[in-house]
């Protein structure tokens, strides 16, 4: 089986085969935290940390381990990570750590998580294994800010509240209010609003898609024209 090329995993990543917006994995915890950015870039920040570590272990190990134990190892493994992430978070940033409760040792059941490493990882050489784990866990968390951006946005009028619990005190400042009504459109910070914007979202890539294929389709059909070569035989007077 031929590796697939860094560019190719970039793409995959980040959107042909993005977790969250064409995988559709991961949605408990996209939809459950994503009411503000500064929420969002936590446990976008822990997925990746635990994507990169599980992803690396299991190619450092996929010539030692048995199909038949395979599963339950990277399980463990991605505990692991997901308690290393637990200890550094709340070293760090205990008062987000709090807010994200529950969501974060539930990474460790994350579909996301598992299937690199069993779908890309114990397939693959350390390299693309690690950079596989990045670029996925890049592309989840864009998503994820980006969701809750859009949440907080809607539901408070300002962007990047409370960013101080995760960058420190002088990121108090950093809040961005854009409209002064408070609560402009509440539900977007309710879990009915995580729902309507990540269905937007989605519509919006397929949208795209589409697009681009139309376009392909349209520029192959004029190369096709183009290319045309037009044989004459006898004498041309």
């Amino acid at each position: 089986m031929s590796q697939p090329s860094y560019s190719q995993l970039t793409l995959n990543g980040l959107w042909k085969n993005n977790p969250a917006l064409v995988q559709l994995l991961g949605l408990c915890p996209l939809l459950a935290v994503t009411a503000s950015t500064v929420n969002a870039m936590g446990l976008a920040a822990a997925t990746l940390f635990v994507l990169v570590v599980s992803n690396t272990t299991v190619s450092l190990i996929r010539n030692v381990v048995s199909d038949t134990i395979r599963l339950p190892v990277f399980v463990m493994i991605i505990a692991a990570a997901v308690t290393i992430t637990e200890l550094l978070m709340q070293a760090f940033s205990y008062e987000l750590y709090q807010i994200l409760g529950i969501f974060l040792p539930l990474i460790t059941t994350n579909c996301i998580i598992l299937g690199r490493a069993d779908a890309f990882a114990r397939k693959n050489p350390l390299p693309a294994a690690a950079y596989d784990g990045f670029i996925m866990g890049l592309g989840f968390g864009l998503v994820l800010v980006l969701l809750g951006g859009i949440r907080e946005l809607l539901g408070t009028g300002a962007l990047f509240a409370d960013m101080q619990l995760l960058f420190g005190p002088d990121a108090a400042q950093w809040r961005w209010e854009i409209f002064s009504v408070d609560y402009p459109f509440l539900v977007a910070i309710l879990p009915p609003g995580a729902f309507l914007v990540t269905g937007c979202l989605i519509a919006l890539k397929n949208q795209i898609d589409l697009s681009l294929q139309r376009r392909a389709r349209s520029d192959d059909g004029i190369k096709a024209m183009g290319s045309k070569r037009v044989r004459v035989t006898g004498t041309v007077s």
